[in-house]
């Protein structure tokens, strides 16, 4: 099923609208957390200190704009009843960073903060990709059906996360495409059952 098919139905239902938001806002916060968590402990640059907080920010954002279509204080936290396709959702990043980290460990023979900071590039890059792809495709349905609810800023600063992630593996490694296209590959099996768990959740 199309993804834009699946976001229909949810942005026009109040409250599966606020649970997506939610969860978006949930996979952000998940993104800045991981990010600051592989974080040298003097070696922090300026690209990597900038991406945790506009994850953050991205994060507070979109949990503010539940507000635009239901009572934020029906939504507050992470916790399963206000989210959707929770499951999927908890697991996306964290399975995926596990994936990146075995094939580092397996592949370079990276440990320690070598293994963090590969990982958050190889992590971090399949994630843009694919927010390049999701934010687009969701804000056009939010055009379409007339909501209120926004996210041309976070598109905006997505797309300048991937230029900056591309710089950051250059200097990683002459071979970062590679690596780069076994993380992608990882995202995309974990992408595919996320959005089948909407696809079930937004027909309910």
């Amino acid at each position: 099923m199309d993804l834009k098919d699946i976001l229909q139905p949810i942005v026009q239902n109040a409250d599966l609208h606020a649970r997506f938001l939610n969860t978006l806002s949930l996979m952000e916060n998940t993104g800045a957390r991981k990010i600051s968590a592989s974080e040298h402990k003097t070696k922090v640059t300026y690209i990597v200190l900038k991406h945790a907080s506009e994850e953050a920010r991205h994060a507070f954002y979109l949990k503010k704009q539940i507000q635009k279509i239901a009572d934020l204080a029906d939504y507050p936290t992470y916790e399963n009843p206000y989210l959707i396709a929770s499951f999927a959702s908890y697991a996306y990043l964290h399975w995926l960073d596990l994936q990146i980290c075995r094939y580092l460990k397996n592949t370079l023979g990276l440990t320690g903060t070598e293994l963090r900071f590969a990982a958050y590039l190889l992590v971090t890059y399949a994630i843009e990709v694919r927010a390049d792809e999701l934010y687009p495709i969701y804000q056009d349905v939010l055009d379409e059906t007339g909501s209120k609810v926004t996210v041309k800023s976070i598109i905006l600063e997505e797309e300048g996360h991937l230029a900056e992630m591309l710089i950051q593996l250059e200097a990683f490694s002459p071979d970062w495409k590679t690596h780069a296209d076994k993380a992608c590959a990882f995202e995309q099996e974990l992408f595919d059952n996320w959005v089948k768990e909407l696809a079930i959740e937004s027909v309910k």
